[in-house]
């Protein structure tokens, strides 16, 4: 797959920058570019496409733009907003109600950092989707120069330092905890387990927003965990 541009990887930085001011500009853009992503893989029209953790329904809203059957299913009434998509449900995504293999895509974006249990969140997007269908995975790893998230880059001093310099500099309490609501995730434990599963193939894992060498980056250990900034996980679900 061709690397994307560099101006489409300065527009979404720059959106990043403003997403606590502006977060319809920065969650609107950045579900086009997901769409986008995964119509490289397959079309969109007509498939029916599960958005597990999509908060205010964002990439649920692109996907329904652009032809899919897209559902919304968010652990946390909050995220969802006043005016979730038509259909959403509130559900946890280690016990999706949903049926064997419904789904032609399984997405998640920026979801797994937020989970105690990746291993089994991925096993139940596994399980939603059909033989041969597509699973989209990305999320931002704990080295990466955004790991802390909006305490982000001062995590790397430590999380209890990062917070209390957040909530002297804004005022404000933090959105997320380390170990409640935000988890340390790594690259490469992330791929050895995901590489060692018998029911996926890997297509692709590559750094989400690099404008190039995206691939690349994410096969050299160590320097993957801070390059990488946010790994995307292309998986096809074995027949």
């Amino acid at each position: 797959m061709k690397d994307p541009s560099i101006r489409r990887s300065v527009t979404l930085f720059r959106a990043f920058m403003r997403e606590q001011q502006d977060p319809e500009h920065t969650y609107t853009l950045l579900a086009r570019d997901a769409a986008n992503q995964v119509e490289r893989y397959v079309p969109l029209k007509d498939r029916v496409v599960v958005d597990i953790g999509g908060g205010g329904g964002y990439f649920t809203e692109e996907f329904r733009r652009r032809g899919a059957q897209s559902y919304l299913f968010e652990p946390d009434a909050g995220e969802i907003g006043s005016r979730p998509p038509e259909g959403t449900v509130l559900a946890d995504g280690y016990l999706l109600p949903l049926a064997d293999g419904v789904a032609d895509v399984s997405f998640s974006s920026n979801v797994l950092e937020h989970v105690d249990d990746p291993g089994t969140f991925l096993s139940e997007m596994v399980r939603v989707t059909r033989p041969g269908g597509l699973i989209y995975v990305s999320f931002t790893n704990w080295y990466s120069p955004w790991g802390g998230h909006e305490w982000a880059p001062w995590h790397y001093l430590g999380a209890d330092r990062a917070v209390s310099r957040y909530q002297r500099r804004t005022g404000k309490p933090v959105k997320h905890t380390l170990g409640e609501n935000l988890h340390a995730i790594h690259i490469g434990p992330t791929l050895k387990q995901v590489r060692a599963r018998d029911d996926v193939q890997v297509v692709s894992a590559r750094s989400r927003y690099w404008p190039f060498l995206a691939g690349a980056v994410a096969k050299v250990p160590g320097l993957r965990e801070v390059a990488t900034w946010n790994l995307l996980l292309i998986l096809r679900r074995c027949p």
